[in-house]
């Protein structure tokens, strides 16, 4: 038996964080970046006095929102290609599940994070306790059992002993590029003040790498096969080469072997978009060149991505008959998809040893030839929609636009998450390093924008962070606006105004439906909303300026540079004008039967449409 310490169960989680460590650019650095905290009476005696003790090597930080500091700690680790993250403390009750929501982000968006929700006790002496959920038929349940659903790993821990494993198995998921996504640990209140004499080698330093499984010998020889045997293939590039870090291998391949790259929401910025054969987004929200590629292809090569609706154009886009799917995946749930023939394997090693196989075949070179005339035709259209205006209520693009001519584009990173702005910033936001867009697309989640902004400043301190959200995002999740200025991290925000929701009012108008509920001139009302939201980011300590034009929003994003804290530049935007170059059909269900002519009308097209699905 070897030496002992003896600590509170929460003492034991704070030192036992502290000594995880990542290896960063050759550096060896902390995994964990710190520890967001909202305290309450089911965490701030427990947890909340044992990171007080470790404040110096394990910073906290207090947020205004639970799920606002989750998102942050979502895009902390999202923008450190998941080689750092953060953990999240919150008390029992509607402290733990205003997270649940950023679990979900997190899962679908394989992000690590840690939460440490409290809960109830586990003695059962003072049940039931002060926000308490009881279930009448199972005295095991506690509100944090929301939280089984959205994590990679759940565990209760009723006994101080039990966090020994549960802490070691929490960051084998945190840390496993395959199993990675959020864990929970719901920490019972009376427990987290329990002692137990723990194992100093619980406390050792311990260096976290990433794991890169090599390909199978005999996965690897049919995918060479099949990608000789093709004549139009592309590589679709998903969120998972940025993880394995092998954007260099990426553009390496599809230079060696002439094959045209598209990207994914999670994948764009995978590759500089300035590249011959970089076609940009694909699918629902993909350029005309990528999508004219995409549809004639008959071999798709995907590459850590998953292939969800809006990259497949809800699988609609893909149009010749001969097409087959090579899917070059660490996880073999997502390599085996779509019929897809497998090559399971870390991205980076992957396309390294598919290339190798490969030796010295190209595709035929009028694929790239056809890929740079669709890829100029449609930078045409690009840089007209992101042109310049005065007219009173510019579009989208042309805010974009304005925005991407006033920053170095090389030391920013574009930000954003629902809405109408993913669509339009999948397309022309001119992506040119690793990391330089980022989206939350996954779980298209309203309100991750501010937060999410904080934390992708928290992880590249260096880079200017440009987060464009929509008024009714702003609406759902504005606090940590004042977090971001109370720490001194600095945020750029751009906030567009259409007074409403007017991406899915457009979605509505498309399948049929009648301008209803969605932008507030639409929904029932006594008055029309008039907000000020110059003076609401001012309220919280931002410096913020309205704009009446493009050329004003250009300016006043230039007159900022110089800004010493967060800073909002309001716009009014139309809500109905979108880029009409690219794009793709969608699968939603529109009504099969309906007293309005309209929807009829729309159910007709959607049969139409339906018929392209494969």
């Amino acid at each position: 038996m070897g030496k002992t310490i003896r600590l509170t169960m929460a003492q034991a989680v704070a030192h036992f964080l502290k000594k995880q460590m990542s290896v960063v650019d050759g550096k060896k650095v902390p995994i964990f970046g710190g520890v967001w905290a909202i305290f309450g009476h089911g965490n701030v005696a427990g947890i909340g006095e044992a990171l007080y003790q470790v404040r110096g090597e394990l910073p906290t930080y207090r947020a205004h929102n639970e799920q606002g500091m989750a998102h942050a700690a979502i895009a902390y680790a999202k923008a450190s290609f998941r080689q750092r993250f953060m953990a999240c403390t919150t008390s029992i009750g509607p402290g733990a599940l205003n997270m649940v929501t950023a679990a979900g982000v997190a899962h679908v968006n394989r992000i690590p994070v840690l939460f440490l929700p409290g809960d109830v006790f586990a003695n059962r002496a003072p049940d039931p306790v002060l926000q308490q959920i009881e279930d009448w038929g199972d005295g095991t349940v506690s509100a944090n059992d929301a939280f089984r659903a959205v994590s990679r790993y759940f565990d209760r821990i009723t006994r101080p002993e039990q966090i020994i494993t549960a802490l070691k198995r929490a960051m084998q998921v945190l840390t496993d590029p395959l199993d990675c996504g959020p864990v929970t640990l719901s920490l019972c209140q009376d427990v987290q003040a329990e002692a137990f004499d723990y194992p100093e080698s619980l406390f050792e330093e311990k260096v976290w790498t990433i794991r890169r499984p090599q390909p199978d010998a005999d996965e690897l020889a049919s995918a060479i096969t099949l990608v000789k045997s093709a004549e139009r293939p592309v590589i679709i590039s998903g969120g998972g080469v940025l993880y394995s870090q092998a954007t260099q291998e990426l553009e390496a391949f599809a230079e060696a072997h002439g094959i045209p790259v598209v990207v994914s929401q999670a994948g764009k910025s995978s590759i500089d978009e300035r590249h011959p054969l970089a076609l940009g987004s694909v699918g629902v929200t993909g350029t005309s060149a990528a999508n004219a590629i995409a549809e004639e292809t008959d071999l798709i090569i995907a590459v850590g991505t998953r292939c969800q609706d809006f990259t497949t154009g809800s699988w609609a886009l893909f149009k010749n008959d001969k097409l087959k799917m090579l899917g070059l995946n660490i996880a073999a749930y997502d390599a085996y998809k779509h019929d897809a023939q497998p090559l399971v394997a870390d991205a980076r090693e992957g396309l390294k040893a598919l290339s190798k196989g490969l030796g010295g075949w190209k595709a035929p070179a009028a694929l790239a030839q056809r890929a740079m005339q669709e890829k100029n035709v449609w930078m045409d259209a690009a840089n007209k929609a992101m042109a310049s205006s005065n007219v009173a209520l510019p579009s989208d693009a042309q805010v974009i636009g304005a925005v991407t001519r006033s920053i170095e584009l090389e030391k920013a990173i574009g930000l954003c998450a629902a809405g109408g702005l993913p669509g339009e910033m999948h397309k022309l936001w001119p992506a040119t390093a690793p990391g330089s867009y980022h989206m939350e697309y996954g779980f298209s989640c309203m309100g991750y924008e501010i937060a999410g902004g904080l934390g992708a400043k928290m992880a590249n301190p260096d880079k200017e962070v440009f987060v464009l959200v929509g008024d009714g995002s702003y609406m759902m999740l504005n606090s940590e606006l004042a977090t971001s200025v109370m720490m001194g991290v600095k945020v750029n925000v751009v906030l567009l105004d259409n007074r409403g929701y007017g991406c899915i009012n457009r979605l509505q108008m498309e399948t049929g439906g009648a301008n209803f509920n969605n932008l507030l001139k639409d929904s029932y009302h006594q008055v029309t909303p008039e907000i000020d939201f110059r003076a609401h980011a001012e309220s919280m300590g931002a410096i913020a300026v309205k704009v009446s034009s493009i050329a004003e929003l250009e300016r006043a994003i230039a007159d900022s540079k110089e800004n010493d804290r967060t800073s909002v530049f309001v716009i009014d935007t139309d809500p109905l004008i979108t880029t009409q170059a690219g794009g793709h059909w969608w699968d939603v269900a529109v009504p099969e039967v309906s007293p309005r002519e309209q929807v009829n009308k729309a159910r007709k097209s959607y049969v139409e449409a339906r018929k392209h699905q494969r």
